[in-house]
């Protein structure tokens, strides 16, 4: 059955999880939720022709402002939307659209990949192409405060980072943790990816993986981010939340899966953000300080459905006014901005999160 398929990869990680925050008093006073949407965002998904995917860009360019107009967090900031464009689908006309929709402050755009059977030099020298168009032709991605490098996150397509895909399909190349971070990659967003074959035993994290140039997979396991510590190993990953849902039970007995996906069939609730949150994704020693990233293919038509139909607008009100009433600051965030504010906590800045929105990366 399509419930448990593959769990058998995460669900020792979930257990002792749940053991965990047993055993530990919740955070009550003084929480701030970072609040990231991650849209694999593929107008051209599906086969479809090129007048398809400028209707699928048009809408978002259209409604996106009337999406977030009104809806602000406790910070004040409106709601944010961070699309990952994929290399292969590119397409002067619609990243100019999103670079538009950027310039307007409701979003940013990174960097999505589908490819397989890959080399490690083709990897690398797509990357750095695409990272130099985007920055270049569009003025899109963000740069290191210090250094000046242009720098990109990460979703890998069909799940498979780091070649861990069925079979090895869907990549080919297992050094890929070290190929993304030489080209300039900050972080990985890819995961949760359950109930597919991808799925790592680490769930619930923000940790560094190193890589294994000999294996696949190298992000299965990592070092957690903590107060105090630093990078090591290759590279950043930021994951969102994987839980059972109890609530939601095949045939009235076997709990459904959480992965954190929103669209059509599946939009986002107050009882599925109190799933997302009771996660507690954070950085070792900064337990005030909560992480939730969702994702989402929202070029697709069902998808643009959910958001703009109403069903999202409505989530983010109900949203506002939860945080409002439960008593913890909402902070809506992109992917740029809940990778700053991770470093800020590593760092041991402390208070209110939105003060590090451009801690590391502008």
């Amino acid at each position: 059955m399509a419930w448990h398929r593959n769990m058998h990869r995460w669900i020792v990680s979930y257990l002792v999880g749940e053991l965990k925050k047993s055993l530990c008093k919740p955070v009550r006073d003084g929480l701030h939720v970072m609040f990231c949407v991650a849209d694999h965002f593929e107008p051209y998904a599906r086969g479809a022709s090129s007048e398809q995917a400028e209707k699928r860009m048009e809408r978002w360019t259209k409604n996106l402002p009337a999406l977030a107009d009104g809806i602000a967090g406790s910070d004040g900031k409106p709601y944010r939307h961070t699309f990952f464009y994929p290399r292969e689908q590119y397409s002067r006309t619609l990243v100019s659209r999103l670079a538009e929709i950027r310039r307007t402050g409701l979003g940013e755009v990174e960097i999505h990949l589908h490819h397989d059977k890959a080399a490690s030099e083709e990897l690398r020298a797509d990357m750095l192409h695409f990272k130099r168009f985007l920055r270049e032709g569009h003025g899109l991605l963000s740069a290191d405060k210090n250094t000046g490098e242009v720098k990109y996150a990460f979703i890998h397509g069909n799940w498979a980072l780091d070649n861990s895909g069925p079979g090895g399909r869907y990549c080919g190349v297992n050094n890929e943790l070290i190929i993304l971070k030489e080209t300039g990659c900050y972080a990985d967003f890819t995961l949760p990816s359950a109930p597919n074959v991808a799925q790592t035993a680490k769930i619930n994290s923000i940790y560094y993986a190193k890589d294994n140039p000999r294996r696949p997979r190298s992000h299965n396991s990592g070092t957690d981010v903590r107060i105090g510590g630093g990078p090591s190993g290759d590279l950043l990953i930021i994951q969102g939340p994987l839980t059972l849902d109890w609530r939601s039970r095949k045939n009235g007995v076997l709990p459904g899966i959480e992965n954190a996906e929103i669209g059509g069939g599946r939009p986002p609730t107050i009882q599925r953000f109190d799933l997302w949150k009771r996660q507690h994704i954070s950085v070792a020693g900064r337990p005030q300080w909560v992480f939730i990233k969702v994702h989402c293919h929202g070029a697709l038509e069902k998808n643009a459905d959910m958001f703009f139909r109403g069903e999202m607008r409505l989530f983010l009100q109900h949203l506002v006014q939860h945080a409002r009433q439960s008593g913890f600051s909402l902070h809506f965030v992109t992917a740029r901005e809940m990778y700053n504010i991770v470093k800020a906590a590593e760092a041991g800045e402390n208070g209110d999160p939105d003060a590090y929105r451009d801690y590391v990366l502008v």
